[in-house]
C-alpha cells in the first residue's frame, strides 16, 4: 500500500517485503518521490512477461516508478532508486483526485475497443 500526497509517498505498507519496501524508500531524498507513471494499454499482452519495459505497458495495468525520473523525458527528481512496480487493475480501480479513471483495466468512459483478432 502507498499513499501520495504531492507526488510523494506519506504512507507505505506492504504485506511480504515491507522492511525491504521502507529501506528502498529511505534511499534518499528523492526515493519516495514518483519518478513515472503510465497506464498500461497494450492489451495484445496478455501476460507477464519477465521483461519489466514490456509488462509495465501490458493492457489492465498500471505502473509506477519510486524515485529518478527522467530528465530527458523533462523529470527533475534525482534519486539513486529507480523502481518499477507493476500492478493489475483488471480486478481494482485507479482513483485520480477521488474518482475512478480507471476500473477492471479500463478508462472509464472510454468504449471498449474492438477485440484483437489473432
Amino acid at each position: 500500500y502507498l499513499r501520495f500526497k504531492g507526488g510523494e509517498v506519506v504512507e507505505a505498507r506492504a504485506e511480504v517485503g515491507e522492511e525491504y519496501l521502507l529501506a528502498a524508500l529511505a534511499t534518499d531524498e528523492g526515493a519516495r518521490r514518483l519518478g513515472e507513471v503510465g497506464i498500461g494499454t497494450n492489451f495484445g499482452l496478455t501476460r507477464p512477461t519477465g521483461l519489466i519495459l514490456l509488462d509495465e505497458k501490458m493492457g489492465g495495468t498500471v505502473h509506477l516508478a519510486l524515485g529518478r525520473s527522467y530528465p530527458e523525458t523533462g523529470g527533475k527528481n534525482p534519486s539513486a532508486l529507480h523502481w518499477d512496480l507493476v500492478l493489475s487493475l483488471r480486478e481494482g480501480s485507479l482513483l485520480l483526485d477521488g474518482e475512478p479513471l480507471v476500473e477492471r483495466g479500463r478508462f472509464v468512459g472510454v468504449p471498449e475497443p474492438h477485440p484483437l483478432v489473432p
